[in-house]
């Protein structure tokens, strides 16, 4: 069997196995939950429309900003359930001694741990497309927005969730399930805070607090990418008239695109987590 095969094998075993996990039904469950609640409140804000209470402008404005914020729900929910799904898939397999059966064979471990890493990217991608892609039709059903650049900002959503499963599996190679679930997650929040921290200091020019957010973003993507989905996201003029740098304050607001030198950032940074976690997988006593 070439290696390709093996890797291709291994993440469709992967893919079975997390789509027969409570995690997916888990997930599953907060997703409706979540597209139901926003759609009642996108339907309440249809409502004012044409009246006195909002101009249409204002309507594409608020659900604009309303998207983003589910859309933060989304990404939080992939982010838990991913993380917490990378754990097990990995170590638990190893403490069980079932990766030691499969490694037995001419297998080489990089190959099982790409085969891995390939099966969750492709269902964490996977999910948070397929629940932002459905947020959006409900938008535009109900209060006739769309995005200006779905497919941008849903792309940017499944970098963002590769980058985090990415960070789980290097954890998973050195630290028990729970903990690496854990530690990856608190990560994501600490990195968005740390974002929002950043864009007061930008709205306050104030170049040291501005940076807090500049290096939580190079150490790990996911913030940085899940600003330049919001982008993707958002109505052009909502910056503008939330009062242009000052609206970078705001959480739900991001000031510009991303360049292509962050995004190639982002892919060195996950091929250099992987070289890490493969390493890590190498060393490890089966």
């Amino acid at each position: 069997m070439t290696t390709v095969r093996t890797v291709l094998v291994i993440a469709a075993l992967t893919l079975r196995e997390a789509s027969r996990r409570r995690v997916l039904l888990a997930l599953s469950v907060l997703t409706v939950v979540l597209i139901a609640v926003s759609g009642w409140g996108f339907s309440r804000v249809a409502a004012q429309t044409g009246g006195t209470t909002l101009t249409s402008g204002e309507t594409r404005l608020t659900a604009s900003i309303l998207l983003n914020l589910v859309m933060f729900g989304f990404s939080l929910i992939a982010a838990l359930g991913t993380a917490f799904l990378a754990g097990p898939t990995l170590s638990g397999e190893t403490e069980s001694g079932m990766a030691l059966s499969v490694l037995a064979r001419p297998i080489r471990r990089s190959a099982f741990l790409l085969g891995k890493w390939l099966g969750l990217v492709t269902f964490g991608s996977g999910f948070v497309v397929l629940s932002g892609l459905a947020q959006c039709l409900v938008v535009r059903a109900t209060v006739d927005y769309w995005p200006p650049s779905p497919t941008t900002a849903l792309a940017l959503l499944a970098a963002q969730t590769t980058v985090l499963l990415t960070l789980a599996v290097l954890l998973s190679t050195a630290i028990s399930p729970m903990a690496s679930g854990v530690v990856a997650v608190g990560l994501f929040g600490t990195a968005w805070v740390a974002g929002v921290v950043g864009g007061i200091g930008a709205s306050l020019d104030n170049e040291a607090v501005e940076r807090v957010g500049s290096v939580s973003r190079v150490l790990l993507p996911t913030d940085g990418l899940w600003r330049g989905a919001m982008h993707a996201f958002q109505d052009p003029t909502a910056l503008a008239v939330f009062g242009g740098a000052d609206g970078q304050a705001f959480p739900f607001l991001s000031a510009a695109p991303l360049t292509a030198a962050y995004l190639g950032w982002a892919g060195l940074w996950v091929a250099m987590a992987w070289g890490l976690a493969a390493a890590s997988f190498g060393r490890t006593d089966l």
